[in-house]
């Protein structure tokens, strides 16, 4: 009862005998929070300083009559808010009702007015007000929850890629950050080719995939440091088809991004890869990777070989122009800022 009492309202009538009368009765009921105007022209500014809870305004006004206020309070009102509005009138036409209704008026109370009646309607609405404005708190707190356990999801989700994708990458890479570094030129380069942030940051946690593979590869073909034969070349190949069968039949888009990349990364622009694509026939993704991923193994430290210097991979992709790689992504990867090449 002391939030209903405490509720700010407002009180517009040109005749400031009714202005009067209309404030004393709800003042004798408890309302404390009581504002008025006789001069039509100041409600809306009345209604940002107060915030009323309800309004009780009179039709028949100079200009802007009540009909005017409503319209211009229904175009300032958010379609999820509810600000009751008991109109005060003489005239008690059918038509002057449905006006006013399809403007916003919530209510009517007729002059001359009943006290009793003016206090049961405006407590009425008054309750409708507090309700609404309680359930959209509760939405608000749910809705906020709700963002919070799919932000918590996505996370646990993102994590769980993330350490998905260093199963493979610690067998092979001395630190672990193989995978990750792949991920983030991936991103980078999926930018510069104008992806949109959210289908580029697909990138980030779906290259880190592409060697899973290598799960099913004995360490002594993995971690050989001599050439490899014939025999063990084909089973290294393998890698590829076996890490798109382990993310093969998701329906979330990174993982069916992951089972394209993990099929796709050894394939050549020129046709000379594992399977034998060429050109527009290898999936982009698998085109984009395909770049990332050399680069940061020509870059880094492996059981097979030492690191190159930046410059030294750099002269390789460029070298592969057509060849290996796509010229358009050779291109775009060689126009990246240096700090993002130079990644730990």
């Amino acid at each position: 009862m002391d939030r209903l009492l405490d509720a700010p309202i407002l009180i517009v009538d040109d005749q400031e005998p009714n202005v009067i009368l209309l404030h004393t009765v709800l003042e004798r009921a408890g309302h404390s929070r009581l504002h008025t105007t006789t001069d039509s022209r100041e409600v809306l500014d009345l209604v940002d300083k107060i915030e009323p809870d309800i309004i009780l305004l009179d039709l028949h006004m100079p200009d802007p009559d009540g009909f005017a206020i409503l319209n211009q309070l229904a175009a300032r009102t958010a379609d999820d808010d509810y600000l009751p509005i008991l109109v005060i009138t003489a005239d008690i036409s059918e038509s002057a009702k449905e006006h006013a209704l399809i403007l916003g008026a919530k209510d009517f109370l007729s002059k001359p007015f009943n006290a009793t009646e003016a206090v049961l309607r405006v407590r009425n609405l008054l309750q409708a007000r507090l309700l609404h404005l309680h359930q959209r708190r509760l939405n608000k707190t749910l809705e906020q929850k709700v963002r919070e356990r799919t932000r918590n999801l996505e996370e646990a989700q993102f994590e769980i890629l993330d350490r998905l994708a260093l199963v493979s990458d610690f067998r092979d890479d001395v630190t672990g950050e193989h995978a990750r570094r792949v991920g983030q030129l991936a991103a980078l380069l999926a930018r510069s080719l104008g992806m949109p942030p959210s289908e580029a940051d697909l990138y980030r946690w779906a290259a880190p995939l592409h060697d899973i593979g290598k799960v099913g590869i004995r360490d002594a073909i993995l971690l050989k440091s001599g050439q490899l034969t014939t025999e063990e070349f084909e089973r290294m190949k393998a890698h590829t088809t076996i890490g798109a069968r382990l993310l093969t039949g998701s329906r979330f888009p990174i993982l069916q991004l992951g089972e394209a990349i993990a099929l796709n990364h050894h394939e050549r622009w020129d046709g000379k890869g594992y399977a034998g694509l060429a050109g527009d026939d290898i999936p982009l993704a698998g085109r984009i990777v395909s770049v990332c991923d050399v680069f940061d193994a020509l870059t880094h430290e492996r059981p097979y070989k030492q690191a190159w210097p930046v410059d030294r991979a750099l002269a390789e992709i460029a070298s592969q122009r057509g060849l290996m790689f796509e010229p358009r992504l050779v291109d775009a990867f060689l126009s990246l800022p240096p700090e993002a090449l130079a990644g730990d």
